[in-house]
Order: structure tokens, then C-alpha cells, then sequence
């Protein structure tokens, strides 16, 4: 468990670094993107899936959903797990928004000149609003085979916004991992969280 907090974070802590210091690790990033991009309807649809209006509605609607069951089952903290779901989600804005303007890394060719595209928001959206919404379903869904769907269904869903991302040529793919390091450390504090609550 340790490992899935540190290592993330150190990870992301590397390609941050390579990201300001205009490291080897870009020239690579570089070469990779432009094998992958080929910008075309369906990855610009599939990048969409990581829109906030798109992403934090189906988190909002599983927190009110969860909320309501822990309530009616008489739970006393029947609004903590929920709440902390929204408060990492709240979290992300407040954490992306400042690395993208100290870092000020510059976009792929396909995008607009300009900075503020390390690390990407929209995976980072994606990460935690899917995936807190699969880990507050999870006490409530009663055998292994749904909560097994649960956890592949988000994880499909924030794959599939990184995927279209870096093939529609919006974020290099450097940009995509360092948000997944991010949210790996944040929903797995989330997850730490929900486990102490009582089933």
C-alpha cells in the first residue's frame, strides 16, 4: 500500500522535473506522440469523455445515489464517503491549474501555441470522477463479478479519455501519465478512507 502512494508521486515528481528542466525524457515523449497522433472524430469523442460536464455529473449522481443508501441504512456518516469524493474531485482544479502555469509546457503541433498543458486536466478529471465513483459503489454492490464491472468500467472509461487525448494530439502522452501518477496517489487516499467506513 505504501508503494501505491510513494511511487506515483515520486514518479510524477521525475517527468515534472524533466518537464522544467526540458529534459531527454521530452526528445522521447516527442518521438512517441508523433507515432501515435493521427487526430480524427473518434478520439476527439473519446477525449470528450474527460469534459467536466461530461465526467463530474456521473460522480455527483453515484455520490447522491451512495449518500441515499448509507442513510436509509441508518448510517451515521452517511454523507462522509460522499463527500470526500467530491472534495478530491474539487481537489484536481486546484492541483492541475498551478502545475500547468509553473511548468508552462507547450502543446503538441496539433494544438493551438501556447502553454499550460503539463499535466492534463482532462485525464485527471476522468481519473477521479470514474474512478471515486466505482470505489463508493463498491461496499454497496454485493457480489465480486459487480464490483469487479465496476472498477473495469471506470478504468475503461479514464483509458479511453487518455487514448483519444494523445491521438487526437490535445496532450503529449507524458502529459496523460503524470496525471495518472497523480490520481493513482489521490483515489488510492480515497480508497484508504472508504475502507475504515463500516459496511
Amino acid at each position: 500500500m505504501p508503494l501505491l502512494l510513494t511511487l506515483p508521486i515520486a514518479l510524477l515528481a521525475l517527468i515534472t522535473w524533466q518537464v522544467v528542466v526540458d529534459g531527454p525524457l521530452l526528445r522521447l515523449d516527442e518521438r512517441i506522440s508523433r507515432t501515435l497522433v493521427h487526430p480524427d472524430r473518434a478520439s476527439e469523442l473519446m477525449s470528450d469523455l474527460g469534459d467536466v460536464p461530461v465526467a463530474v455529473p456521473v460522480l455527483l449522481l453515484v455520490a447522491v445515489y451512495v449518500a441515499r443508501r448509507a442513510w436509509v441504512a441508518g448510517r451515521r456518516d452517511w454523507w462522509v464517503p460522499s463527500f470526500a469524493a467530491m472534495i478530491l474531485m474539487a481537489l484536481v482544479p486546484l492541483i492541475v491549474v498551478p502545475l500547468k502555469a509553473w511548468t508552462a509546457r507547450y502543446g503538441t503541433p496539433v494544438v493551438p501555441p501556447g502553454p499550460g498543458y503539463f499535466p492534463s486536466g482532462h485525464t485527471a478529471t476522468a481519473a477521479i470522477a470514474y474512478g471515486g465513483a466505482a470505489l463508493l459503489l463498491l461496499p454497496w454492490l454485493p457480489t465480486p463479478t459487480q464490483r469487479r464491472t465496476a472498477v473495469a468500467t471506470a478504468s475503461v472509461l479514464a483509458l479511453t479519455v487518455s487514448y483519444g487525448l494523445t491521438r487526437r494530439g490535445y496532450h503529449w502522452p507524458l502529459d496523460v501519465f503524470a496525471s495518472w501518477c497523480l490520481c493513482t496517489t489521490l483515489l488510492t487516499i480515497l480508497w484508504l478512507l472508504l475502507r475504515r467506513a463500516p459496511r
